[in-house]
């Protein structure tokens, strides 16, 4: 199995803008492959490149459908409002209501290099905007409303301080690796 780690809050690479995809080529359909199998083993219903810690504008997900790869993926449309608990492999065990357009209309690239085009709503489009944010830098706790983005920061704070007390030097985590 071709898994790799997931970067999880705190890591820089979560806060940039991701870089254009300029070649579709044997490294990008390996990558694409490793993030798949890296998405089902989290388990996960989408994962973008950076999250992997690849600087690249491109993610994949599955709705139950089977995976879909979308390049260089760009919003052009949204509409309307849909609440729902949302999630994320980078900030693991927490959730929170986020409101997000319900209908959108998405374009990019599939691995073949063939344009496409996406019109969605609900669970789905949630996926892709989610999706999207990553590659643009932007964490799911930016979504949050002030005072519930302080709570998730000092929670978030807290398992860091939990976690290097039990390796304070950080080589447990090493030799696991």
């Amino acid at each position: 199995m071709n898994v790799n780690t997931i970067r999880v809050y705190g890591d820089p690479v979560l806060k940039s803008r991701a870089a254009e995809v300029a070649e579709i080529d044997a490294k990008l359909i390996s990558l694409v492959e490793m993030m798949i199998e890296t998405m089902y083993a989290a388990p996960g219903v989408g994962l973008a490149a950076n999250q992997v810690g690849v600087q690249k504008r491109l993610f994949v997900y599955d709705i139950g459908d089977g995976p879909i790869t979308v390049i260089n993926p760009e919003l052009v449309e949204a509409e309307g409002e849909f609440t729902y608990e949302e999630g994320c492999l980078s900030v693991p065990g927490l959730s929170w209501e986020i409101t997000r357009p319900d209908r959108i209309y998405l374009v990019g690239l599939d691995l073949a290099g063939n344009e496409i085009a996406i019109e969605t709503d609900e669970f789905e489009g949630r996926v892709l905007q989610h999706e999207l944010d990553h590659l643009d830098g932007i964490l799911l706790i930016e979504r949050l409303d002030d005072d519930q983005r302080k709570e998730a920061k000092r929670i978030l704070r807290d398992r860091a301080v939990e976690l290097s007390a039990g390796d304070p030097d950080g080589l447990g985590r090493l030799r696991s690796a």
